[in-house]
């Protein structure tokens, strides 16, 4: 990419997905930023936005990526089932990566991981690794893999929890599969989850890739500081019009009961992460990126809504 002397390169991969969408457009409101937009397909022509054809699980498309470059934002990943594609891609192409940035001499690294390297056991508001991490599948194991040598180069490792927001294809169509097999607030509703929407995610991401100084490098989660409970969330989805509402409060025995006698495409362990306690401790990072989130952890769901309800209809 041709940039003038007052112009970062921003490399970043993942670029169309749903978290790396967001984070293009919060680069690219940065007039003295440009960004190399890394994606096996490339998207539209934009201002600032120089795309470049690659796939972390075809090391040679690499190569070069990284020339010139004064951060690279690693948010490409598999998390499909596929046990060796997960390796190829989140560990081998993800070192291979790292390889690039050394040998262009990019030292400001941020990567994207997961909150689910903390496996099914329920937990409220832990800190990094206050309970050790225990993934239990082929994407969060290696995603947990992958983190290792961007931290022993120094880099930022972000584990966010649920992730919300227009693109969303993941954690609200389970919550609407779950209600419509287990029509009932989950063992009250009462579990604690860390949630954060898209946009608020990119503004951390946006800044660290960005922001002058060091970087607050190691691990950090990466959600709202504040958690929300599945009957708030749920509650809130209905009052958009993006679930129906549910009335009853079943004990979680029935409700695993009703889950297995009602099968479906979210497994009973996909099940534990929206319905138990899965609150990590996030406002270090808020701190140190000294970024203020928004007053509550759905403030912003309004504002999805109505690509939520498009979504459903279609599902």
């Amino acid at each position: 990419m041709q940039t003038s002397d007052t112009h970062r390169v921003i490399v970043l991969t993942g670029a169309t997905g749903f978290i790396g969408s967001a984070v293009l457009d919060a680069l690219t409101r940065r007039p003295d930023v440009r960004v190399q937009a890394v994606a096996r397909t490339p998207g539209a022509a934009r201002e600032g936005v120089e795309w470049v054809r690659a796939d972390l699980g075809e090391p040679d498309s690499l190569r070069g990526l990284c020339e010139g470059g004064a951060a690279l934002v690693n948010l490409a990943a598999y998390i499909g089932p596929d046990e060796e594609r997960c390796h190829t891609i989140n560990v081998l192409g993800g070192a291979a990566l790292l390889a690039e940035a050394a040998r262009a001499g990019v030292r400001r690294l941020v990567h994207l991981s997961t909150a689910a390297v903390y496996g099914s056991l329920p937990h409220r508001g832990i800190e990094v690794d206050e309970v050790s991490p225990d993934p239990v599948s082929a994407a969060s194991r290696t995603r947990l893999a992958a983190e290792a040598p961007v931290l022993a180069a120094g880099g930022t490792v972000l584990r966010p929890g649920l992730v919300l927001g227009a693109g969303d294809r993941w954690v609200v169509p389970a919550l609407a599969e779950l209600i419509d097999r287990v029509p009932a607030r989950w063992d009250g509703g009462r579990a604690r989850l860390s949630v954060v929407d898209v946009g608020e995610l990119a503004r951390l991401i946006d800044v660290l890739a960005t922001a002058p100084g060091p970087l607050p490098g190691g691990i950090h989660h990466a959600s709202h500081p504040i958690p929300v409970t599945t009957a708030g969330l749920m509650s809130a989805l209905a009052t958009e019009g993006i679930l129906p509402a549910v009335q009853e409060d079943w004990p979680w025995d029935r409700c695993l009961e009703q889950l297995r006698s009602h099968p479906g495409r979210v497994t009973e362990r996909q099940f534990s992460l929206l319905a138990r306690d899965y609150h990590q401790r996030a406002d270090p990072i808020w701190h140190l990126t000294r970024l203020r989130p928004t007053p509550e952890p759905l403030t912003l769901l309004p504002s999805a809504a109505p690509w939520y309800r498009t979504h459903l209809a279609r599902v």
